[in-house]
């Protein structure tokens, strides 16, 4: 069997990853121990993250011709491939938590949205909270103005149904 034919599924493999994903990250995982790798996985996995360790020539002809084509200049040494398909920050937002305890963990770039980002402006993403809590905080910024006119309502109601009991 070439060489090319024992290739060409995980090129397939990582072309299906990042087909659909909201964000994909690379990092350079040297360094780190095996426990801090599990608990790493661990944690991207809970997320809905896929993240594996992908030879660099099979990363850069799977992302050919996709916005994830920019990834290439951080294709050099070691490299991890964290993708979500759901929330386009978790995997930054995952990797930069966790490289705060593991030094060791160094994020290389990514692309989010379609949008490539170099190792300061992936930082810069990871600081952006989940869509889940951006639709909460919303949604609690709606509720307050509304739980703040109820409640003047019923202080109204109360004085002008206590008033006219007096009276």
């Amino acid at each position: 069997m070439a060489k090319v034919e024992l290739k060409q599924p995980v090129v397939t493999e990582i072309a299906e990853l990042l087909d659909g994903a909201q964000a994909a990250v690379v990092v350079d995982y040297r360094g780190l121990t095996v426990e801090q790798d599990t608990a790493l996985r661990k944690q991207l996995r809970e997320a809905g993250v896929t993240y594996k360790v992908y030879k660099n020539t099979m990363i850069r002809f799977a992302a050919k011709g996709t916005p994830f084509e920019a990834l290439e200049p951080h294709l050099e040494g070691p490299t991890a491939l964290a993708v979500s398909k759901t929330d386009a920050t978790a995997p930054a937002r995952i990797l930069a938590n966790f490289a705060k305890t593991a030094d060791k963990l160094e994020l290389k770039g990514g692309v989010v949205e379609g949008t490539y980002y170099d190792q300061k402006g992936i930082n810069v993403v990871a600081t952006i909270p989940s869509r889940e809590e951006l639709l909460g905080k919303l949604l609690g910024s709606i509720q307050s103005p509304i739980t703040n006119l109820v409640r003047v309502l019923n202080q109204i109601a109360e004085q002008q149904g206590g008033g006219s009991a007096e009276a």
